[in-house]
């Protein structure tokens, strides 16, 4: 393995071609997708595109109907009496995260039906943590040995099933259509399942190759999001002098804007929390990694063979004090404390979506993370709703727990949190 450091280093590999630097190749050693989802060519990865482009576009059609869905998954996972909460209950963290963004992400991926179904929830939630899981197992194995370790150890196969069961009826009605109809017709969904329906060709084009094409969009969109949203709490959490600026912001914005994406958009303290928390609490060691198809030399004239994997060490490149003051330091305001005295012209560096070689969290280059502008979105309207809803803290004698490392991958500590409506709530907030 080399380490790229210096903006110079990591230049050479953002700006290499796929041919010598490959992502596809890392990403099949590391989740192994012939043996975890079946995905014989990674090439063929038209969900990013749909992503890029379809998900992209929809944000602001589709934030009312995100929205809505994050404050009803948030109602029916915390306990409440008569439709309040008067008291202070305990709340396991990262399981209902969880089920809220995946709830919240699948109404417009399938329908509300299914997003609000427990079973599909938890389908979707554990074949993103198995896809990985099993991913580093089977990559530990001589390729002669892989298919059968996949077949002792892997439920993937039975999940896929079980998705196919949950979406067949919508795909047998939507395939019937567009075969009476052609591409448009009334009332035609525009949701993700539409949306690869649509762009999918050959084998690609039925009951498995959709349930493939969506599973592998919800690992992308359920994992990450809920593991930085839990970070995003454990930092609250820590830090509750950051809670009434806070509040203020969504107040002023809301007042202006109302609850739009364009509101979202000029919450800057919540924006710059989140990055700052993706500084530091980032959700990998390495990132940007890719492997050596031919040999590679950088400018400065090191050559790397052939087989070599190149990363990026994100934690050191975000905790360097030339690029970050006082890095080791939370700072949850950071970033818009940056916006403000650089000007409007410089604003959108500061962004949680913005990338460059100074804060990685997304990725770097033309493989950057296509779903960040609705993950980021997604993300900034559920803080935005918990931190004007409710009084949160701690269990009492509790902080924030341990974080663990598997294979440069971090996971923030399983903790639980007690929650009440708080006093403060503004009927704008609503």
């Amino acid at each position: 393995m080399v380490l790229a450091t210096g903006t110079e280093l990591i230049e050479d590999v953002r700006k290499a071609p796929d041919d010598v630097l490959s992502m596809t190749e890392q990403s099949i050693e590391f989740l192994q997708p012939e043996y975890t989802l079946d995905l014989l060519n990674m090439d063929d990865s038209f969900q990013t595109d749909v992503i890029r482009s379809k998900l992209t576009r929809n944000i602001a059609v589709t934030f009312k109907e995100v929205r809505e869905e994050l404050i009803m998954a948030m109602d029916d996972f915390i306990p409440t009496c008569d439709g309040e909460i008067a008291e202070w209950v305990k709340v396991v963290i990262q399981e209902t995260i969880e089920r809220v963004i995946c709830r919240a992400t699948n109404c417009i991926f399938v329908d509300v039906r299914d997003c609000r179904d427990y079973d599909y929830q938890t389908l979707n939630s554990t074949f993103a943590v198995n896809v990985v899981k099993f991913g580093m197992i089977i990559s530990l194995f001589p390729k002669p040995l892989k298919p059968i370790v996949s077949r002792m150890i892997s439920n993937l196969p039975s999940q896929i099933q079980q998705e196919i069961g949950f979406i067949r009826p919508m795909v047998e009605e939507r395939f019937a259509k567009m075969e009476e109809y052609g591409e448009d017709w009334d009332d035609k969904p525009n949701d993700m399942l539409m949306w690869l329906m649509s762009e999918a060709k050959g084998v690609e084009r039925s009951f498995e190759g959709v349930a493939r094409r969506l599973l592998l969009v919800n690992f992308a969109a359920i994992s990450a999001t809920s593991l930085t949203f839990t970070q995003m709490l454990y930092r609250l959490l820590a830090n509750p002098k950051y809670v009434e600026p806070l509040r203020q912001e969504v107040d002023a914005v809301i007042r202006e804007e109302g609850w739009t994406k364009a509101g979202i958009d000029k919450m800057h303290k919540i924006d710059s929390f989140l990055r700052e928390t993706q500084r530091l609490d980032g959700l990998t060691l390495l990132i940007v990694s890719r492997i050596a198809l031919r040999p590679f030399t950088f400018f400065n004239g090191v050559t790397v063979p052939a087989g070599t994997l190149v990363s990026i060490p994100a934690n050191a490149i975000h905790t360097d004090e030339r690029i970050h003051p006082n890095a080791d330091e939370f700072d949850g305001f950071r970033f818009a404390k940056l916006r403000e005295s650089e000007g409007n012209n410089m604003t959108s560096r500061h962004q949680a979506v913005s990338t460059s070689s100074e804060l990685l969290a997304f990725g770097l280059g033309k493989h950057t993370c296509p779903g960040r502008f609705f993950a980021a979105n997604e993300v900034k309207a559920l803080f935005a709703h918990i931190v004007t809803t409710y009084d949160i803290k701690f269990e009492e004698g509790k902080g924030v727990p341990r974080e663990h490392c598997i294979a440069g991958m971090r996971f923030p500590g399983k903790a639980n949190f007690d929650v009440q409506d708080t006093a403060e709530v503004n009927s704008l907030w609503i």
